[in-house]
């Protein structure tokens, strides 16, 4: 029952989720360009942007869910479900927002889905919510994946195609919200054995710190690409991250059968297979790009 709880919620959390991240889009689109070096002015020019307010206040409604969930059920388990957004994402982006969906991304997204579908089908059955974790295990997991964000958000000043930049910081938001939901899931556990002293834990604070600096990174990134490969792939990288983490980190199991182990490879590759062909082609983007430039 409670299993069934925490993927009930999970699924309106995806719901949620992908509804708020296209408000969201149009909303950024209509605001001031995001600028690291003014946070406190880009917040206000993102909130002012009324379509922008209602994605927040919406996926701040999926993210209570998400933090139901985690409580709930296991962290690769509720991370899996969620991958089922991403088939609403394409149908709400077309019929809802009428954005343009291209084959390469349709692709994609039908590659990311059944990949992180065959992966959460084959993870097996876990009981109880799984709060328990290694600290050097979350150290070391979290601090990986602090600095692949770290990398994707520079982008094009380390070599990086510049016209790729919105996705690569989608997948960078994608990464840090999964450390902000790493992080959330040990403090379950905490405040489950401890009530309220188990919020004062640095897991709080870098809870806080990975989910500002996702915002922004998503806001910039919703900007600068198109909404349908950025909001995938921030949605996907999130899953990807806690899927992994709740293996390595909170030890849920994996298969031990050799053919659920030979699917489960095969689905990474899908996901990996679906991040290289969601981004539009270079020259395309490139043929994109000229007339915002002749207009500037």
């Amino acid at each position: 029952m409670t299993l069934f709880l925490g993927i009930l919620l999970a699924l309106l959390c995806a719901l949620a989720t992908n509804i708020g991240f296209l408000y969201k889009h149009r909303g950024a689109c209509a605001a001031e360009p995001v600028n690291v070096r003014h946070p406190w002015r880009s917040a206000k020019s993102l909130f002012r942007s009324k379509l922008f307010a209602i994605g927040w206040a919406i996926a701040t409604g999926a993210w209570v869910f998400h933090v139901a969930a985690m409580a709930v059920a296991p962290l690769s388990l509720v991370q899996a479900v969620l991958a089922g957004g991403v088939v609403l994402l394409a149908v709400m982006a077309e019929r809802m927002f009428g954005l343009k969906i291209g084959r390469r991304q349709w692709i994609g997204l039908g590659a990311t889905a059944v990949g992180l579908i065959l992966l959460g089908v084959t993870l097996p059955v876990a009981h109880g919510a799984h709060s328990r974790f290694s600290v050097p295990g979350m150290i070391s997991f979290e601090g990986a994946l602090i600095v692949g964000g770290t990398l994707l958000i520079m982008g094009p000043r380390i070599g990086a195609p510049h016209e790729h930049h919105g996705f690569l910081l989608g997948a960078a938001a994608g990464i840090l919200f999964g450390v902000s939901d790493i992080a959330i899931k040990a403090i379950s556990g905490l405040v489950g054995a401890h009530g309220f002293m188990g919020l004062i834990t640095p897991w709080t604070l870098m809870t806080i710190v990975a989910s500002v600096v996702a915002f922004y990174a998503s806001a910039k990134g919703l900007q600068d690409g198109e909404a349908v490969p950025v909001i995938a792939v921030t949605g996907t990288a999130a899953n990807l991250s806690g899927i992994v983490g709740g293996i390595l980190v909170f030890g849920d199991p994996l298969s031990g059968n050799p053919l659920a182990l030979g699917i489960q490879c095969t689905a990474f590759l899908l996901v990996l297979m679906a991040a290289w062909l969601m981004p539009a082609p270079v020259r395309a983007a490139g043929r994109a790009l000229a007339p915002a430039a002749a207009v500037a």
